[in-house]
């Protein structure tokens, strides 16, 4: 039986999923973290369950290592965040666990930053190790009892790291040989993924623009002791972040939504925030606007989940 390789479609094809799995690839970012966090021993859960009348094994409890909110801590725990906010605002989801699908002309982009990321992941680490002392001397304090110096590492050098790589999640290539029926069952299955893969992206910018609109909408019309509303600037910013964000990731795979997002992009085009605040008739037209907008992204919210999208040919 002679098998023909379905594993690359072509760029020209129109199918949204065939788009986007000929221009992206999946991406996968992992972080090792130190667990501030560690369940009491059983003996210690049975003293605290006695002060209770309790017994031990009815009792969940745990201890805090480290004090999470020092400035150096969040520092670290900044930059996990950071890393992680940058990852999703670059991709899109995908229906396996832990992956995404990033734009292989963003590939090189994407590694450069995740190397920023990285460094200052490093720095910040190497500043908390500094005063590694002097935390578990505070949770010496703190603890009383509970402290066990086996639960803390001599360093936290090592402790804290971010890393990436690019899964494949396209079929081996060495099935096509060795079982072509099982192959051609492999490229059902990621079509079926990237297939999914569309479907989850247009709910995530359907939600993301409902989210925006309605707490613009909500800021712009609505009325607090007599007056308008204060919203921050960031609340037309963030909209226009989506734009640039809708317009590098989106597949044209429903031509409803990008009728809808280049209807929204109209009516904040060229606005700025200051304008809203000082010119009412302003404020209440783009309010109107957004209204409508937003009604639309409503009814595709509740209908989503039941109905099937009819994609037309691009």
């Amino acid at each position: 039986m002679t098998a023909t390789s379905t594993t690359q479609p072509p760029t020209h094809s129109t199918s949204p999923a065939n788009r986007m799995r000929a221009t992206m690839c999946a991406t996968r970012v992992s972080f090792t973290w130190f667990g501030t966090r560690k369940t009491l021993s059983t003996v210690q859960k049975a003293q605290a369950a006695e002060s209770f009348g309790a017994e031990g094994e009815f009792l969940s409890a745990g201890k805090k290592l480290l004090d999470t909110k020092h400035p150096r801590f969040k520092a670290v725990t900044s930059v996990r965040s950071r890393t992680r906010a940058y990852w999703t605002s670059l991709s899109l989801p995908y229906p396996e666990p832990g992956i995404r699908l990033l734009r292989q002309d963003a590939l090189e982009t994407f590694q450069d930053q995740m190397n920023v990321f990285k460094d200052e992941l490093d720095e910040a680490v190497a500043r908390l190790n500094e005063r590694y002392a002097a935390l578990k001397e505070a949770a010496q304090e703190r603890l009383g009892s509970l402290y066990n110096e086996a639960d803390y590492p001599a360093s936290l050098a090592g402790m804290f790291d971010v890393s990436w790589d690019f899964p494949s999640v396209e079929p081996p290539s060495y099935l096509q040989q060795l079982n072509p029926e099982l192959y051609e069952q492999e490229c059902r299955r990621v079509q079926a993924r990237f297939d999914e893969a569309v479907q989850m992206a247009e709910q995530a910018f359907i939600e993301e623009l409902s989210q925006l609109v309605s707490h613009l909408t909500e800021r712009l019309g609505g009325h607090e002791d007599g007056k308008p509303k204060i919203f921050r600037d960031t609340a037309v910013e963030n909209l226009r972040e989506f734009f640039e964000r809708f317009r590098a990731l989106n597949v044209r795979s429903n031509d409803q939504l990008d009728s809808l997002v280049s209807q929204c992009r109209q009516v904040v085009d060229g606005v700025q925030p200051q304008e809203l605040r000082d010119n009412g008739g302003l404020r209440q037209q783009v309010a109107t606007q957004l209204s409508g907008v937003q009604s639309v992204l409503d009814g595709l919210l509740v209908d989503r989940p039941r109905r099937r999208i009819i994609r037309s040919p691009k």
